[in-house]
C-alpha cells in the first residue's frame, strides 16, 4: 500500500483490515458504526455491496483503513464473479482479516468456503460473531467452539454491530495486531472513495429498500452530472438508474411515477447530509439489457478489474 500522507510513524500504528463474509452478515453496518458516518450502503438484500469500499478511522495514535468487501457468494454471472475477485483479492493485501459471521445462523457451505480460502493465508484472522442481540447468550459458546475446531484464529470477539455492543473491544484488539506505520489518509478523510461513488450507492440503497422480487439485483446507478445551479448554493445532482428490463423499468418508476419519486425524496436527503449542502435530483430509469453478463457495461459503471 502507498504512502499518501505523512506523519511520524514511531509508536504509531497502523494497517488495512478486511472484513469478509457471506451475504448479509452485518459488514457495512460495523463499517459504518466505526467509521461514525454512512460511507457503505445497507439494505436486507443478499450482495448489498458490490465493490471494495475503503473506510477510514483515525485515532490519536493510531490509523486503521477497513475494507468491506461484497459477501462471499456461487457467481451467477461476470458481475458476481467481479464481486468474487474484489472479496477474495483483498486477503492477500491487508494486516488483519475479520471474518464475520451472524450469530442466529449455523455454519453453512459459504462460511466453509472462506474457512478454506483462509487456510492459505498467513494474514492474522479474527472471527466477528455478530448480531448477538438477536440470540441467547447460552447459544454463543457453542457456536463459537463449531469454529474454532475449523481454524485458529488470532481473536474470537463477540459484537453487536447494530447496538454497538463490544465494538470497543474489537477495535482495541485490532490496534495491537496492527504494526507501526504511518498515517496513510489525513484524519478527517472517512472513506478513498469519491463523493459520485458514495451518491450512486446511496440512491441504489432507497432502490433496494422500495423494490422486491428480481429488481434489486438487477440495477445500477451511473451519475450524470454534479454542479452547482446558477447563483445558488444548490446543487444539482443526475442521475441514471440502470435496469434489464422494460419490465423493471416500469416497477422502478412506479404508478405515475409515485415509487420514483420516493426514491428521490429520499436520497436526497442522505445526499444532502454527506454534501452539506441543498440538493436538487434529477432521476432517470434506463434499461440496458443483460448488463451484469456484458463486460463493456460494466466497466463503463465502474466494475473495473484491474483496479482490484
Amino acid at each position: 500500500m502507498t504512502k499518501l500522507f505523512d506523519t511520524e510513524t514511531k509508536n504509531h500504528k497502523s494497517g488495512f483490515i478486511s472484513i469478509i463474509g457471506r451475504p448479509n452478515v452485518g459488514k457495512s453496518t460495523f463499517l459504518n458504526r466505526v467509521i461514525g458516518q454512512k460511507i457503505a450502503i445497507m439494505s436486507d438484500k443478499p450482495q448489498t455491496t458490490r465493490n471494495k469500499i475503503q473506510g477510514v478511522l483515525t485515532l490519536e495514535d493510531s490509523q486503521m483503513i477497513f475494507i468491506d468487501t461484497p459477501g462471499i457468494h456461487k457467481p451467477k454471472h461476470k458481475l458476481g464473479d467481479f464481486m468474487m475477485k474484489v472479496a477474495t483479492n483483498t486477503l492477500r493485501e491487508v494486516d488483519l482479516i475479520l471474518f464475520m459471521i451472524n450469530a442466529q445462523e449455523g455454519i453453512g457451505r459459504g462460511d466453509e468456503f472462506i474457512i478454506e480460502k483462509l487456510k492459505g493465508v498467513k494474514t492474522p484472522v479474527f472471527l466477528v460473531v455478530n448480531k448477538i442481540d438477536q440470540i441467547h447468550p447460552d447459544e454463543l459458546l457453542p457456536l463459537i467452539q463449531t469454529y474454532k475446531d475449523l481454524h485458529p484464529f488470532a481473536s474470537i470477539v463477540p459484537i453487536s454491530a447494530l447496538e454497538g455492543n463490544n465494538v470497543e473491544t474489537l477495535l482495541t484488539q485490532i490496534k495491537e495486531h496492527l504494526p507501526e506505520g504511518p498515517q496513510f489518509y489525513p484524519a478527517d478523510q472517512v472513506t478513498d472513495h469519491p463523493e459520485r461513488f458514495i451518491i450512486s450507492e446511496l440512491i441504489r440503497e432507497k432502490v433496494l429498500h422500495l423494490t422486491r422480487e428480481e429488481i434489486p439485483h438487477s440495477i445500477a446507478v451511473v451519475i450524470d452530472s454534479i454542479k452547482k445551479m446558477d447563483n445558488s448554493e444548490t446543487i444539482n445532482v443526475m442521475a441514471t438508474i440502470i435496469v434489464e428490463r422494460d419490465s423493471q423499468k416500469g416497477i422502478v418508476i412506479g404508478k405515475q411515477g409515485k415509487l420514483l419519486k420516493e426514491v428521490g425524496k429520499r436520497a436526497r436527503l442522505d445526499i444532502e447530509n454527506l454534501l452539506g449542502s441543498k440538493v436538487f435530483l434529477e432521476l432517470w430509469v434506463k434499461v440496458q439489457k443483460d448488463w451484469r453478463n456484458r463486460a463493456t457495461h460494466l466497466r463503463d459503471y465502474g466494475f473495473r478489474e484491474d483496479e482490484y
